[in-house]
């Protein structure tokens, strides 16, 4: 990928604490424009990511760039150019949700006292906190929270927006409406966010990384690493001789395995395959040209982003 269409960069990144690899030679690489969703489990080493691309803490090895800025020499000013949001963030709680973005917005702004006021009110609109940006912070529920920080984040129009977990401390609907917020930034910023819940990466991101243990286990387009990761497959409900049905399948060369998911005369039917095209093409006739056999229904399987990050996390582990 084109430098210049590279926001974030990293070389063998790493952070060692009391002799362990907590990150291990991260090369990351998040394009310009990205919604980059940042996956592991807990303790996988996000947040200790997060914190060496802002320079809150040193990396132990390795190197970084944020906008072709080197990520410890020139922290000061990537982070002028960066929005941040913690996994955890605190505000004060007597301020009014209009008061703590006026907050914000000082470190950034200079000018007319309008400018800032219409960015504020700018900022409450698009996180959804319009009808509420008088009230005092401590009444805010967690996903009114968790909206105001995206609009401090933001606030300053940033080229690149760091969130840590934004959405999972929230219920499903509220994590639709963050999700929603940051979709919204994909043209104007690039979107770096980690989480554990992978509904959500598959439903807004365009890019993922997969970290386990510290180290990078997968990392691409969405699309991609799906394709590459998971195996191809049908499935199809049958009634009548299952048993035929599954020998007439396995007797075609791009067929590597039938599983069946049932008794007697009526069974539903995983089919993995090696060629695709073939299968679409095929398999369905396959099916129909045995006269005894009901095909009551069919489809081709979606891979799921959950089932690549199961897989691969327990493959790192030597769980399989």
């Amino acid at each position: 990928m084109d430098r210049d269409e590279t926001i974030v960069r990293t070389e063998n990144l790493t952070k060692t604490y009391d002799d362990v690899d907590v990150v291990r030679n991260l090369d990351l690489v998040v394009p310009r424009h990205s919604i980059f969703g940042f996956l592991g489990p807990n303790g996988a080493g996000k947040t200790t990511t997060m914190k060496m691309l802002l320079g809150l803490i040193r990396s132990t090895a390795g190197s970084g760039t944020i906008f072709g800025l080197d990520i410890e020499s020139d922290s000061a000013d990537i982070r002028s150019r960066v929005g941040y949001l913690p996994q955890d963030p605190k505000f004060y709680d007597h301020m009014t949700a209009r008061e703590t973005l006026r907050f914000a917005a000082g470190f950034f702004f200079s000018g007319p006292k309008n400018r800032i006021e219409d960015r504020v009110s700018e900022m409450l609109e698009l996180v959804g906190l319009s009808g509420k940006g008088d009230r005092p912070v401590k009444t805010f529920s967690g996903g009114e929270m968790q909206r105001l920080g995206i609009a401090q984040a933001q606030i300053h129009g940033p080229d690149l927006l760091i969130l840590d977990e934004p959405a999972a401390a929230l219920d499903p609907l509220g994590r639709r409406d963050v999700l929603s917020i940051l979709d919204q930034f994909r043209t104007t910023s690039t979107v770096f966010y980690s989480t554990h819940i992978l509904d959500d990466v598959q439903r807004v991101s365009d890019t993922v990384c997969i970290l386990n243990n510290g180290e990078i286990v997968a990392q691409g387009p969405i699309g991609t690493i799906l394709e590459s990761e998971t195996e191809a497959s049908y499935s199809a409900e049958v009634q009548g001789d299952v048993e035929r049905a599954k020998a007439t399948l396995l007797a075609q060369s791009w067929v590597d395995r039938v599983t069946v998911d049932g008794s007697g005369d009526s069974a539903a039917l995983t089919i993995a395959v090696s060629d695709t095209d073939a299968a679409d093409s095929q398999i369905q006739r396959v099916l129909l040209a045995d006269d005894s056999l009901v095909v009551r229904e069919f489809k081709r399987n979606k891979a799921s982003l959950e089932d690549v990050f199961v897989d691969l996390v327990q493959e790192e582990r030597g769980d399989v």
